[in-house]
């Protein structure tokens, strides 16, 4: 399968270095950070787990995508706030049959790039994988290769393109699963985001200490309760009976860890805090389901955003 990555930081270079893995596979990379790319191109992808460095040398890596053509496959791992541009910008990617898979972060991701190249073309889902940039062509696998990967088609059926694309991931090694529910699991993940990533940035805090912290255990709950309370009234079916416990576990496993968004803010990066706290505040107007926490967490992460190159 001819499949490019669009968007090659941590999780992309994760997903791109096992997929090159499998001989049957043409793999991409597409990114814009030139250092990375010709670290790629010159010594192979390094992919460390658990300790140890792995190489993948199948993949090919490019700033500029018209050298591509059109692909069977192409999964989206830009930040959400890039999403349009980025598709829009590499529409040669994109044949009449090419699937797009998008396991971002947030809301509204399938559907920007539905309006672009047809919904019909389009997997969304989420996955559990875990991987960061240690330096250029390297990159960190947070979670050891463990973690489920569920996808589905964005109009809620299992079609035999979906069942294509979760044949080509497990047969590289990533535990997928085909859901008719997805848009379910993106609401779970979504919560724990709102939870974790957005409180975190707003407070500059690891992900435990917003728990064991009581003032900042107060807001994070607040913000979470908001969220599950938006989602059942759009009718959405979790997977958890209670998502707040679940958004505790999440935490409690990551102890010390210090979540995407907050390393976006620390390091004076756009953020996603439109697409998952601002996607619960959207969505709670629509319903007339207040949202005052998330209002707030917004808007802190927001100022802090202006305040770049201003220290």
């Amino acid at each position: 399968m001819k499949i490019c990555v669009l968007g090659a930081g941590g999780m992309g270079s994760l997903y791109g270095g096992k997929l090159s893995a499998v001989p049957t596979n043409e793999v991409w990379l597409v990114d814009v950070y030139k250092d990375h790319v010709k670290k790629i191109n010159e010594d192979g992808l390094c992919i460390q787990c658990d300790g140890k460095d792995t190489y993948y040398k199948n993949a090919k890596a490019v700033e500029d995508s018209s050298v591509i053509g059109p692909c069977d496959l192409v999964i989206i791992f830009v930040k959400g706030t890039a999403t349009r541009a980025a598709i829009e910008a590499n529409k040669g990617l994109f044949g009449p049959d090419t699937m797009a898979l998008t396991v971002q972060n947030g809301l509204g991701n399938a559907e920007v790039i539905g309006e672009i190249i047809g919904y019909d073309n389009v997997a969304c889902g989420t996955t559990e994988q875990g991987a960061r940039m240690l330096a250029p062509g390297k990159i960190l696998d947070m979670n050891k290769g463990v973690g489920k990967t569920v996808i589905g088609d964005i109009h809620g059926q299992v079609t035999p393109r979906i069942e294509a694309v979760g044949a080509v991931l497990r047969e590289a090694g990533f535990e997928t699963h085909v859901s008719e529910s997805v848009n379910g699991l993106i609401w779970d993940k979504l919560i724990v985001n709102v939870g974790i990533n957005g409180c975190a940035a707003a407070m500059n805090l690891t992900n435990d200490e917003l728990w064991s912290i009581p003032e900042a255990n107060v807001i994070h709950v607040a913000a979470v309760k908001e969220a599950i309370a938006v989602a059942r009234a759009l009718g959405v079916k979790l997977s958890y009976e209670d998502p707040l416990a679940h958004v505790k576990e999440v935490c409690g496993f990551t102890v010390g860890n210090q979540c995407s968004m907050l390393l976006d803010v620390l390091n004076e990066r756009p953020t996603e805090i439109d697409l998952i706290n601002g996607a619960v505040v959207r969505e709670g107007k629509k319903l007339g389901v207040p949202t005052p926490v998330n209002e707030i967490i917004v808007d802190l992460v927001k100022v802090k955003q202006r305040k770049y190159g201003k220290r």
